[in-house]
Order: structure tokens, then sequence, then C-alpha cells
């Protein structure tokens, strides 16, 4: 397979744009933040603003940026889905031009006051830049690893952006005349983000959406969150990424005090820890892209879930002693306790880049054309509700704990949480299993499989080699599958349940049981008929000498009665495994090789009324001298 970068991307008009728009937005909210930060702080010190608003001033300034999304999220989801949404964003942009002039003001007079308003419509603006920079990206890539990677790209982008954007936020402020230069850079940047917006390309709604705007905030956002509760995967990937929200806020919320408190840091190592969990985020969503290999991979999302509780556990017990002065971040640096810190820091991001890339693809992949934008603001919404849920946690637990037993705490919650959500969707732990098992044993290359449409019904029908065909080809497909499967396996105890959550299909021959048989016909119906994917293994056994035996004629009689495109594919190495007959009976033997390489290649989609011999050979073909 071809290698791609996965910077390639941004090289593309139709990506390039948006990817600047946003990176020079994050930029911008988080300089503006940090800068009024720290004119808040010192306007505490000159007696110009209340000792308390000072003391609080990061809570206030998170409430006024969050603010804006309980209230304005739903009249943002269906402007984005009712007008184009480049033009949405070039509005928005525009009205960051004009925000960012008053901030200039602001500046100019040193009004912490004015500033804090300014504030709120920041978070205004990206209130309604959100629905569509998300809900653009299926219309301007097409494929679904582009997909993947492009919201890797925003994502590594937007981190990226807050870096460095809170980072100058500080330098700028504390020049001489800090106040004009801050003045000029929030202007000069939302120019600059003015300018990208107008090279991004049109993205009209989708036909037929000629939605009436309803103004009333709350009936309508109530309204879009159950709209988002009609897709349970789409549910549930809005509540998975509405979890990361809550469990980074602890970590990012309470970074300054668990500095200062736990660390014994200067000020600028906070700096130092911000940025190291920026760039886990970055690196995991790269990786995550990387991973994914040409599909939306759901298995990556609880080795993430499983990575982020681990490291705030260790986190918790990372540090333990408090030094006798304030660290610089020479000193900080040199002590192998916080190295350890900073370690788990970096892999908590990391693996919530595995985490949230594959749920924010889902979320876009799966929700309707018609109604995308609507979705995302839903999610937006619910975002914002899980973020405060977790500022009152922090609150309430801070009353009886230390901050790392807060971390322990919030790490233990994310396990609980994650087999939550895992035991409501299996999809997500299914994929998971699939993708560990076949990693583990395996060296995986696949060829063609885009060739899998991304709706409507087929039958894949594939060779079969092993006891662990189904779940190599699970792991390596695009879209979920339902298997057919000897009904003698199916009933296996402790394997039933897990067969069942695959939803796999039991049949026997007619002369095993033939009810058996008739209800594993009507379920492959009902499946095809609501435009599924199902796997046959035509052979009807695995094979014991290494070759393709005859495939069976109950395909015939499957797509007589629902004529669909049937996509032969080939499955090769696997022969001679730990879990193919070669050297007797199946798994009764240490395996003999790791790791080795095996092969999955799918063919042309054939017509419903190819004959069985001819997708035999063509299976055979497919499959070559590699066995």
């Amino acid at each position: 397979m071809k290698h791609v970068s996965p910077f390639s991307l941004i090289k593309e008009k139709r990506f390039g744009p948006l990817f600047f728009t946003q990176f020079f937005g994050a930029f911008n909210d988080n300089l503006y933040k940090q800068a009024i930060v720290i004119f808040v702080s010192i306007a505490v010190t000159r007696g110009q603003i209340d000792h308390f608003l000072g003391k609080n001033i990061n809570t206030v300034a998170g409430a006024l940026i969050i603010l804006p999304f309980f209230l304005f999220s739903s009249i943002a989801g269906q402007l984005s889905d009712k007008y184009d949404k480049a033009h949405i964003m070039r509005i928005t942009k525009l009205g960051e031009v004009l925000i960012m002039t008053c901030a200039a003001i602001a500046f100019y007079l040193e009004s912490p006051y004015l500033m804090l308003v300014i504030l709120f419509l920041m978070g205004t603006q990206s209130t309604f830049f959100g629905p569509s920079k998300y809900s653009i990206l299926p219309q301007s890539l097409t494929t679904k690893q582009e997909l993947v990677r492009g919201n890797a790209l925003i994502e590594m982008g937007t981190y990226i952006g807050i870096l460095t954007g809170g980072t100058i936020g500080s330098i700028v402020v504390a020049q001489n005349y800090g106040n004009y230069w801050a003045a000029f850079t929030v202007l000069t940047v939302s120019l600059i983000g003015l300018t990208a917006s107008y090279f991004i390309p049109a993205a009209p709604p989708a036909a037929g959406n000629d939605i009436k705007l309803n103004w009333n905030l709350y009936s309508e956002s109530k309204r879009i969150i159950k709209m988002s509760h009609r897709n349970p995967v789409v549910f549930l990937s809005i509540l998975g990424v509405s979890w990361f929200w809550f469990y980074g806020s602890v970590f990012v919320s309470q970074a300054v005090y668990y500095n200062k408190e736990v660390l014994g840091g200067s000020e600028y190592v906070v700096s130092i820890i911000y940025a190291v969990f920026s760039l886990g985020i970055g690196v995991g969503s790269i990786l995550c892209e990387r991973l994914c290999h040409n599909k939306i991979e759901l298995g990556l999302v609880p080795l993430g879930a499983i990575g982020m509780t681990l490291a705030a556990i260790d986190l918790a017990f990372a540090h333990t002693t408090f030094p006798d002065h304030i660290l610089s971040v020479q000193e900080f640096v040199l002590i192998p306790a916080n190295i350890h810190v900073l370690v788990d820091l970096f892999l908590i991001g990391t693996f919530g880049g595995f985490y949230t890339i594959p749920l924010y693809t889902i979320m876009q992949n799966r929700s309707h054309p018609n109604h995308r934008s609507r979705i995302i603001a839903a999610n937006n919404i619910i975002n914002a509700i899980f973020m405060v849920a977790s500022a009152l946690l922090c609150l309430a637990l801070l009353s009886y704990m230390s901050i790392p037993q807060v971390f322990f705490v919030t790490g233990v919650l994310n396990a609980i949480v994650t087999v939550y959500i895992y035991f409501l969707t299996p999809e997500f732990l299914l994929r998971f299993l699939a993708w560990m098992l076949i990693h583990t044993f395996y060296r995986v290359e696949h060829e063609n499989l885009d060739i899998i449409p991304e709706k409507g019904a087929a039958i894949i029908a594939a060779n079969h080699v092993s006891y662990v065909d189904s779940i190599l080809i699970l792991a390596v497909s695009p879209r979920p599958i339902k298997f057919v499967m000897d009904y003698n396996w199916y009933n296996l105890p402790g394997l039933k349940s897990i067969f069942r959550t695959m939803g796999a299909i039991p049949i026997a021959t007619a002369k095993e049981d033939p009810e058996i048989k008739d209800k594993a016909f009507d379920k492959i119906s009902q499946c095809l008929e609501n435009g599924e994917i199902v796997c046959i293994f035509p052979e009807g056994t695995l094979t014991k000498t290494g070759e393709i035996n005859l495939f069976k004629r109950g395909l015939s009689q499957i797509l007589t009665r629902n004529p669909v495109p049937v996509i032969p594919v080939a499955l090769q190495g696997l022969w001679g495994s730990f879990f193919s007959r070669k050297h007797g009976k199946a798994m009764a033997h240490f395996p003999r090789t790791f790791f080795s390489k095996i092969g999955v290649k799918a063919g042309e989609p054939m017509p419903p009324e190819t004959p069985v011999e001819e997708l035999e050979k063509i299976v055979k073909n497919l499959r070559g001298d590699w066995a």
C-alpha cells in the first residue's frame, strides 16, 4: 500500500485553508485569554478590580467561554445545516475581526471588565464556528481514511494553536507597552484567519435541507439532543467525546495548583506542563491516523481509554516530595520524579488522541448530511455540560482530598465510564479485541478493502483457513460485519455471548438441523434487507490441506432470495498458524510462529447471478500461492 504522509492534506485547497483558519482561531482565543488573565492579575495589584475576581480569574474566564455553547449552539447548528458552511465560517471570522478590534480598544484602555465581556463574545464566535468546522469535513474529504486524517490534523492544529497562543500571549504582555503589543497581535492574527477562510471551498447544504429556523434556544437545544439520540453509536460517540472533555478538564484546570502545591515549580513550569499535555494530544492524533489504516478504527478507542486510565492513576503516585524552594524550569527537569510526571501527562494526551479521533470521525461519518451540523451542535452542548460537571466535581473533591488523589479518582472514574459505554455499544469492544488479537499475532497486509461499499448490502465470500478468519476480517473491515458460522461453535460455553454480541448467525446443514438452517437463512435475508454486510465462508468448514475446498451452493440460495453484490475475499498466510489445522488439531500445540505476515485481499464486487464455481475460482486467483 502506498504510504501517504499524514500532512499531505494540508497542501490541498479542500483542507489546507480550513486547517489554517482553525489553527489561527485557536491561537488567537488562547492568546487573548492568557493576556487578559495577566492583565486582570496586574489590575488586582493596582486595586482596579475586586480581589475575589482576580483570584478566580481562570474559573471566570472558563465560564465566559463555555456559556455561549449552552446558549447558542442550537442556532449555530441550524444555520450551518441551512446555509453554505464555508460562507458561515467566513462570517464568523469576520465577526472575530470585529471582536478583536474591540479587544484592541479594551487593551488600549486597560479595561479588565471590557476584556471579560469580549471574552464572552469570543466564546460566542467559537460557538457559531464549531458546527461548520466539523460538519464540512465529510463534504471536503472523500474517503474514510481522509476523514480520519483530517480530524487528526484538526485536533493536532488546535492543540498546537492553544499551546503557542497561550505562550505568545504571556510573552507579548510581558513586554514594554504590553497592552499595545497585545492589541496589535490579536487584531493581526484575526485578519490572517479571515484571509485563510476566504480560500475554503464552497460547502452547500445537503439537497432538500430547507430548515425553518427555531429561535427558541431551550426547545431547539432539547430537540437537537434528542435528534442525536436516534443513532445509538453516534450518541455514544458524543458521550465518549464529552467524557474526554470532562477528564481532560480535570488535569488542565488543576495544572496551576498541582504545580504550586505538589511539584513546587515556578510559574514557567506550568507552561511546560501545558506544552507536554498538548504535544501528547498532537502526537496521539497523528499516530491514531497511521494506526487506522484506511478506515475508522473503533478498536483504538478502548486502547486509548485504557491508556488514559493507567496514566492518570500512575500520575497520582508519580510525585511524593515537595522541594524546599521554588524550582526553576532547569531545576525542575533535573528531578527524575518530575520527568515521571511529564511522561504521564504526555501519555494522557497521546492516549487521548487515540480515544477522541475515531469518535469525532464516526460522529461525522454516521450522521445524516441533512442534520450533521446540528449533531455537532448537540455534541458541543453536551461537551459544555460535562466540562461544568468536571469543575463542580473538582470543587467538591478538593474539599476532602489532595490534587493527586483527585487524579486517582478521575482515572478510576474513566475506567468505570469506559466499561459502561462499551457495555452499551459492544461494537467498540469487539473491534478492540479483534484489533489487539490480530496485531499481536500477525503483521497484516490488506489490499483493495476500500472496494467494500460504505453503505448498502453485500455478501463477503472468503476462503476458510483458521479459527480466527472472522476476527481477521472484522479487524480490517471498514464496516461492521455479520458472520455466518457453524452452530456447534456458536453454542460453545463462554463464547456464545461474544458471538451473540457480534451478531453472528449460527447455521447448520439441512441434514443436521433443518430448523436452524431455515432460521439462519431468514436472519441473513433480514440483515441484507437492512443494508448490512454479511460474511460467508462458502467452503462450510476449515481446510485440512491448505487448499480451497469446493464452494457449496447455499450461497446461491441466499443470493436468489436477496440479489446483492458478492465481494470475493482471499485470506493469505494463515495456513500453518496456531489457529489452522496444518499440524493436526488447531490450537492443540504451542504456537510455532509469532508476528508472521498475513494478508487479506478483496476482489471486484461480482453480480449476484455469478455461479459459485466462478466465485471459487476468483478467490483462488486472489489468494495465489500464498496459503
